[in-house]
């Protein structure tokens, strides 16, 4: 992605985003950075989600969804609020469980070994699996050094050079030239768009394999958006990244694969995934082609 295709449809602002023709959006997929192919290893490798249901209460809120992440990719799920979007990425790293009355069924296969099989340590599955969240969640009385380095001290991890990592999670999250100076600075001095990408360089201390996005541009301007999509495009490289956003032009702008997820009266369902491309110019399902062509939500 470069920056003219990026800035074009983002100094819009965001109602127009959603409004933009399927033509368009199938244009910004196809001019995006080339397309990554899935891999091609046997079950068990990469992240894998299983026959997903999920409840709050008595309340099935997921049903039966199954999804196949691989490493190398950027996934995004788009659908209207209250399809389950945000409650299934929070099945991927065991999230869902904190909220009081929540349950779920199915199995999350990470590198073929069930997550929720008894047993398995939680904590380690987190470092594996790691989550930015909507509203960025720096820890305001910490500088940002020590923001970037608090994972590895709840999860009682060494490392032989904290200053090499400090500055490559930087580096990596597109933070290091704008905070190299201040790096003894409270993270909650930081604008909101420098908050989300210091919470992405805390994130990346504990070296994910996964990474869940959970809307990480909501509540940023256009120019912090901008800088949140670069980094995922640099990031997913090495890694798996899985983002949920209801801008379809940054769907659209960062990932190789889309799933459209609904709602219709009754728990969210998967409705169609594939290519992003593809899912743009030429969704197989009428109801995700009423939804990119803005016919509802």
């Amino acid at each position: 992605m470069n920056n003219s295709e990026a800035q074009g449809p983002l100094d819009k602002g965001n109602e127009k985003m959603e409004t933009t023709t399927p033509s368009s959006l199938s244009s910004v997929a196809a001019n995006a950075a080339a397309k990554k192919k899935p891999g091609s290893g046997a079950l068990g490798v990469g992240l894998e989600a299983r026959g997903i249901h999920a409840w709050f209460g008595d309340k099935m809120v997921l049903k039966d969804i199954s999804l196949d992440f691989w490493s190398g990719t950027v996934t995004a799920l788009i659908g209207p609020s209250g399809c389950g979007k945000s409650t299934f990425i929070r099945t991927l790293n065991r999230m869902h469980e904190f909220i009081p009355g929540a349950a779920m069924a199915g199995d999350v296969l990470l590198n073929g070994k069930d997550i929720y099989e008894s047993g398995t340590d939680v904590t380690k599955i987190r470092l594996k699996v790691g989550m930015v969240f909507q509203k960025p969640n720096p820890f305001p009385s910490m500088t940002i050094a020590d923001n970037v380095l608090a994972g590895l001290k709840l999860a009682q991890l060494k490392v032989q050079n904290k200053d090499d990592l400090l500055e490559e999670c930087l580096v990596r999250a597109g933070l290091w030239s704008e905070v190299k100076d201040r790096l003894s600075a409270y993270g909650g001095s930081l604008s909101g768009g420098q908050q989300q990408r210091l919470c992405i360089a805390r994130s990346l201390a504990v070296r994910p394999e996964i990474l869940l996005m959970d809307e990480p541009c909501s509540a940023l301007d256009p120019g912090s958006t901008l800088k949140i999509e670069e980094t995922i495009s640099e990031l997913s490289s090495s890694m798996t990244i899985i983002i949920v956003t209801h801008n379809m032009q940054q769907a659209a702008r960062v990932s190789d694969y889309t799933g459209f997820f609904l709602s219709d009266g009754g728990p969210g369902e998967l409705v169609e995934v594939g290519p992003t491309s593809e899912i743009f110019s030429k969704p197989k399902d009428v109801r995700t082609e009423n939804y990119v062509t803005g016919r509802f939500g």
